[in-house]
Order: structure tokens, then sequence, then C-alpha cells
């Protein structure tokens, strides 16, 4: 079986998966806990004078999925792993599953901040995905589901001439429900297949950059 990168239809309107194609065009390819709801309450003081008063806990505010009943809530920024921070085969593989992670969030809250900061402007795809995303968290849209895990990630880590090094990543999403502003079911989903996706990363100012996507496409 051999492949091919193509950068043309990896990213449907309103936020589509990224590529729809079998996990056998993926050959070549070889996720965290919610934070405790609420807050604790303070422990009585000892009537020992020499004890210390402890700091109250800080409340940690809950996750909540989005849902039928409204936008996702308290949703965590993904952080940047330290393997991800070297130009190492798994620095390569951890910012290739970062990158996911923070499309994951823009998914989920309509924040491509994050994204965009690793991501090349000129990578066309990834533009037609935040034009995609952000209107349905607008004037009270919200989106259901579209988390997105990475079961696997491969790359042979040779860069090119211009620096460019080749990620292959198998990319799993829950599938997405438009909800308009009064709570109606514009659309809803399917669960697809994982798919296949070729990121193009490089490695510029000491920090790993996405310059474009593509989609893994296998010959029979």
């Amino acid at each position: 079986m051999t492949s091919r990168t193509s950068l043309s239809g990896p990213w449907r309107a309103c936020a589509a998966a990224l590529v729809s194609i079998s996990l056998m065009s993926v050959a070549a390819c070889s996720g965290g806990a919610t934070p405790p709801p609420g807050s604790s309450p303070a422990d009585s003081p000892s009537p020992s004078a020499s004890s210390t008063p402890s700091a109250t806990p800080t409340p940690t505010a809950s996750y909540k999925p989005a849902d039928a009943t409204g936008k996702a809530q308290n949703v965590p920024v993904p952080v940047l792993p330290e393997a991800a921070k070297a130009e190492t085969k798994e620095g390569a593989i951890a910012f290739a599953r970062h990158w996911f992670s923070l499309l994951s969030y823009g998914y989920e809250t309509g924040d491509t901040g994050p994204l965009e900061s690793v991501t090349s402007p000129a990578c066309s795809p990834c533009g037609t995905a935040k034009r995609d995303i952000i209107p349905w968290h607008q004037d009270g849209r919200w989106l259901i589901g579209g988390q997105i895990t990475t079961p696997a990630v491969e790359t042979t880590f040779s860069a090119g001439a211009d620096g460019i090094y080749k990620v292959a990543v198998q990319v799993h999403q829950v599938p997405l429900t438009y909800v308009r502003a009064d709570g109606s079911v514009a659309q809803k989903g399917e669960q697809k297949d994982d798919t296949g996706n070729l990121l193009l990363i490089a490695f510029r100012n000491k920090a790993w950059h996405v310059e474009d996507v593509g989609s893994i496409v296998g010959k029979k």
C-alpha cells in the first residue's frame, strides 16, 4: 500500500471531522482526569496552641461538557508538554498530540486562539476550520461533542530541505451536534471511522509549529 497527501477537503463545513477515510489508509500509524468538583471545607483549627492554621483550599471549577442544556463549561486549556519543547522524534510526536488537543479545545469552546498560536497563517485547512468552528459558538449557538483523541502517532523524523517534518496521526472525534440559540438541533452527526491526517511541522524559533495539514490516502 502506498500513500499520498492531499490538502483538499480535509475540513468539512460546520466543523466536521478532519478527513473521512478508512483506518486501513493509516498503515504507517503504529488521553486526563476531570478535576474534583467544588471545594473542600476548611479543616477546623486544632486546639493546640502550637498549631498553625492552614490556608483554605481554592475552589476548583468543575469541567462540564456541552449538552442539550448549554455550552461546555470550564474546559481546561491544553498545556504544552515538556517533551513537545524539543526538536526530537519524541518532541514531534508530543507536539502533534498537543496540536489536536488544541483543535479539540476549539471545538468545545469556540476559542481557536491557542491553536492559531502554533499554526502557520498559510495553513489553508486550518483557516477553514477556524471559520467553521467560530460561528457555531456565536449568537447563542453551541456545539455538543467534537472532542478529539489521537490513538496513534508516528513519524520517521526526517526533515526535508525546507525543514518540514511529516507526522502521521490517527484521529478519533466524538460526533458533533450543532445546536441553535433556541436549543433546537440543527444537525446531529454520526460516529465516523477514525481518520488519517498528515501534519507538516517545523521547529523554528525554538518551538514547533504546524505549517499545513493533509490527509493520508491509501491505494489498493
